[in-house]
């Protein structure tokens, strides 16, 4: 069984929600879950965040937080998850931001520097990517990993 058709199994068993806020992998998370026939019983939807403005004004990032740590941090993405289970009022959420590549990377974050989110209720587990496989497979393997991320923690 292939993750995503796993997630949704595990989803409708449970009767839970999911919604998704992404920035470095561009909507490839929500695609993936969407392939599923009968995602809509619980996939409620997804904002792809790319700029600043709209993590803050869509998944209530705070500014003070974009400031302070980046967009690329475990406090952002700790905003996006759970912004987006207050925008979409759902059970869980994934939230990912990252340098995909291949330019963009600073001394400090580095090309590949990847965080990831999952929250179900109150809980938020975090994840951080350092690895630079190049953009395409940088993303992909952030989609695997944040959909094990949330499987884990469900």
């Amino acid at each position: 069984m292939k993750i995503e058709e796993e997630l949704g199994s595990v989803l409708r068993a449970k009767k839970m929600t999911l919604s998704t806020a992404e920035s470095c992998t561009g909507g490839s998370i929500a695609a993936l879950i969407t392939s599923v026939p009968g995602s809509s019983e619980y996939f409620k939807g997804g904002i792809v965040a790319y700029s600043n403005e709209v993590k803050e004004n869509l998944l209530h990032v705070s500014s003070e937080t974009l400031e302070k740590y980046g967009a690329v941090s475990r406090e952002t993405v700790m905003e996006m998850v759970t912004g987006a289970m207050e925008t979409f009022n759902t059970d869980c959420a994934v939230a990912t931001s990252g340098i995909a590549g291949p330019g963009g990377g600073t001394p400090d974050k580095p090309v590949g520097t990847i965080w990831i989110a999952v929250a179900y209720k109150d809980e938020i587990v975090t994840m951080k990517r350092s690895e630079n496989y190049g953009r395409e497979n940088n993303v992909r393997n952030t989609v695997q990993n944040a959909l094990d991320l949330l499987l884990y923690l469900l």
